[in-house]
């Protein structure tokens, strides 16, 4: 039977933009009440205020660890229970090793990995007591193909993926689930380092996809049977080489 979602609640990292606003709409629109999650503390006020009262801000900077510390009190002050984490703030770079900026990679894998793993480490004793959660990564399609033009991404996402596979097998026995959507490229603010040539030769070519369409594969995620956990949801446009 399909899950449910009236009177869950949701919190959504990286949610003022890109596929975690499109899991928040989408989140909300099959009746959760969801903290949306990000730095960007304008952007996420406005957008709460348009997508209504179940959408509450949640200003953290994942970067910090004294603003990161902060999300679960906001979110249990706002709401008093979390059943839905999502862990989709993230970064890309692109580009050839030998040509690479790495403090820049150090930002990338900092976002990607160290705060990705912080954020699920704050949720985590709250969600054992309960004896029941969810628990969504936002991983790619690299943490699985190793993606030649993107190699200290899909290492960050390979990180991800044992992450995922490992905490899922640790925390199955408190009823919580843990698994991770990877989609391949998707029409975000994360790829606009792409060559504009290679940009443009995707969109023809149907390559791309939309960020509404991994917010569906998440719903179908998280309304799977409880005794049912999607460890890893692939989804990739149909024209593309990975």
């Amino acid at each position: 039977m399909r899950q449910d979602f009236a009177g869950k609640v949701a919190a959504i990292t990286g949610a003022a933009s890109g596929i975690g606003l499109e899991c928040a709409k989408s989140l909300l629109n099959e009746g959760a009440s969801v903290a949306l999650v990000d730095r960007a503390e304008d952007s996420l006020e406005s957008l709460c205020a348009e997508l209504g009262p179940n959408a509450h801000p949640v200003v953290v900077d994942l970067l910090k660890p004294e603003s990161m510390a902060t999300m679960m009190p906001q979110i249990l002050d706002k709401f008093g229970k979390l059943d839905i984490f999502h862990a989709n703030a993230g970064a890309y770079i692109g580009g050839d090793v030998a040509e690479g900026d790495p403090d820049a990679w150090d930002r990338m894998l900092d976002l990607n990995i160290n705060a990705a793993f912080r954020s699920v480490r704050m949720v985590l004793p709250h969600m054992i007591e309960r004896k029941t959660g969810d628990i969504i990564m936002t991983s790619s399609i690299a943490g699985l193909v190793p993606v030649v033009w993107e190699p200290i991404y899909t290492a960050s996402k390979h990180a991800v993926q044992a992450f995922t596979h490992t905490v899922r097998r640790q925390v199955a026995k408190h009823g919580i689930r843990v698994g991770a959507v990877a989609p391949g490229p998707v029409v975000t603010a994360l790829i606009s380092d792409w060559p504009q040539a290679k940009l443009d030769e995707a969109i023809a070519a149907g390559g791309l996809m939309e960020a509404t369409e991994v917010a569906e594969a998440v719903v179908f995620m998280l309304s799977r049977p409880r005794n049912i956990v999607i460890r890893d949801l692939v989804i990739l446009p149909l024209s593309t080489d990975l």
